[in-house]
């Protein structure tokens, strides 16, 4: 099942289903208003969306509309809760470079977890507002999933039970902030902007062998400026899975239905392909902009690849092996925001 949500001026926006090719889809206000709403009546309603999603592929429906990416927002235009990782061994290390340090001995054992900002969340075509360059804006390309209500205590084995939904999200972070707010202790709020989330979000069936129960064994695709800029496997290299970060997150509490968890920068190992040469030509390529700029300054002394300015554009996208997208695209450009200087 696919589901997003057309934006039609509200806050929560209108949950439809979306056809498997994303070609078509219908408003289901008549069993669930907002994707909120199905998260939170789940076990009365499934089997309603179900049989949509069903009809909906099998052929025509009534009230069908075509599908039209800008006119989607997030699939949860705001949420209870968002909660970002970092499981990608790979990417911490380099990123542990950058600051001149080493992956500390709990890094394989316990995973990194932060709480972002949930009250509101960027569309898949929504504009990149910079105001200051020198912030160091990059994008970062993950995959995320949408829970069901998880118990506080709930442990591995049981964690993938509440999986509901799987999106893929540009977490984009602003670098130079980060480093900031890293050395206070006290953990990201200036440095991490609004998210932003796939048009559609899939239950893990429609991943068939590509989901494991824990991650989804896919590349995942980033074009920066119509050149792709990585194509790592979301499911190699990744030290905790899902289930990990789940039941990480419900140790000391509840998680309310519509919490939203992040893989973090998905990286593989053998990113790099070369001094010049694109990912296609020897390596994976990245995910983030800070992860190849650590790489040149390791090969040459000093990074050469800028962070995100006015003008740039970052597409984001995950097909299934027979090269259609799952999740449609996140197709962002970068903008002055005038309003604010």
């Amino acid at each position: 099942m696919k589901l997003g949500t057309r934006r039609n001026g509200t806050l929560d926006g209108e949950l439809v289903v979306v056809s498997r090719d994303r070609k078509r889809a219908v408003a289901v206000s008549q069993v669930a208003p907002t994707l909120q709403f199905a998260l939170d009546n789940w076990s009365g309603i499934q089997s309603d969306l179900a049989r949509v999603s069903d009809a909906l592929n099998k052929g025509p429906v009534p009230g069908e509309f075509k599908c039209r990416q800008e006119d989607f927002h997030s699939p949860l235009p705001r949420a209870y809760q968002w909660c970002d990782g970092s499981t990608y061994l790979s990417h911490m290390e380099l990123m542990v470079q950058i600051r001149k340090g080493s992956i500390p001995e709990w890094a394989t054992t316990d995973p990194q977890l932060y709480q972002g900002g949930s009250d509101s969340f960027q569309g898949p075509t929504d504009e990149i507002n910079i105001v200051d360059e020198s912030w160091g804006f990059d994008f970062e390309a993950e995959i995320a999933i949408i829970t069901d209500r998880v118990p506080m205590g709930t442990k591995q084995e049981k964690a993938g039970d509440y999986i509901r939904f799987v999106l893929l999200c540009n977490d984009v972070s602003l670098r130079n902030l980060t480093r900031q707010e890293r050395e206070k202790g006290f953990g990201f709020y200036q440095s991490k902007p609004a998210s932003t989330f796939s048009p559609i979000a899939v239950t893990p069936d429609e991943l068939g062998d590509a989901w494991d129960g824990d991650t989804i064994h896919l590349p995942l695709v980033t074009t920066f400026n119509g050149r792709e800029f990585g194509r790592p496997d979301a499911g190699k290299d990744r030290q905790f899975g899902f289930r990990f970060l789940i039941a990480h997150a419900a140790k000391t509490r509840d998680l309310a239905a519509g919490t939203i968890i992040g893989s973090g920068t998905v990286s593989n190992k053998d990113a790099d392909g070369g001094p010049g040469r694109p990912c296609s030509e020897g390596g994976v390529g990245y995910s983030c902009i800070a992860e190849i700029r650590m790489i040149e300054t390791i090969r040459d002394g000093s990074p050469k690849t800028p962070f995100m300015s006015v003008g740039d554009r970052v597409r984001i996208e995950m097909c299934d092996q027979d090269g259609q997208s799952i999740f449609g695209a996140i197709d962002q450009i970068v903008v002055t925001s005038k309003e604010l200087q």
